[in-house]
């Protein structure tokens, strides 16, 4: 059983540890923990931007996901629930704990009042994109990036 919560300070140093135990985040994350604590604080300044994180019966954070809430216009001023840096750790994988964190969302989502939720994903993350379909999300736009450095 998972149990999904809010997090707090403390949880920080294992939620960068799901962030590198992925293929992608070995190669992204760093180990000064100094810019995470910060962007932290500065998620929890701003009042639509969670971090959830999902706790086994020991204790142990095993999965992590970001909710931002985006109020808007289009879709008849629909509010929107954003999802991010969704991990579960390598070894629990399989576990159907990637469904109970997306129902974990989907309930916190609604509370908000969002009648939407969307993420977007790495391209290369063909198994994840299969799962994400299974959930019932649509491939429905392209996204694009452009880093600002």
């Amino acid at each position: 059983m998972i149990r999904f919560r809010e997090a707090g300070r403390g949880d920080i140093t294992r939620v960068i540890a799901l962030l590198r135990d992925d293929v992608l985040g070995q190669s992204r994350e760093e180990d000064d923990i100094g810019p995470y604590l910060a962007a932290f604080e500065a998620m929890r300044s701003e009042g639509g931007n969670r971090l959830i994180v999902g706790e086994n019966t020991e204790g142990s954070i095993v999965a992590t996901y970001q909710i931002t809430f985006i109020s808007g216009l289009s879709l008849r001023a629909a509010r929107r629930a954003q999802i991010e840096s969704v991990r579960v750790a390598s070894e629990m994988r399989g576990q159907g704990i990637g469904e109970a964190m997306f129902a974990d969302a989907k309930a916190r989502a609604r509370a908000a009042g969002c009648s939407l939720m969307q993420l977007t994903m790495n391209a290369s993350r063909t198994d994840t994109h299969r799962f994400y379909e299974r959930l019932g999300f649509t491939p429905s736009h392209t996204g694009f990036k452009l880093p600002l450095d």
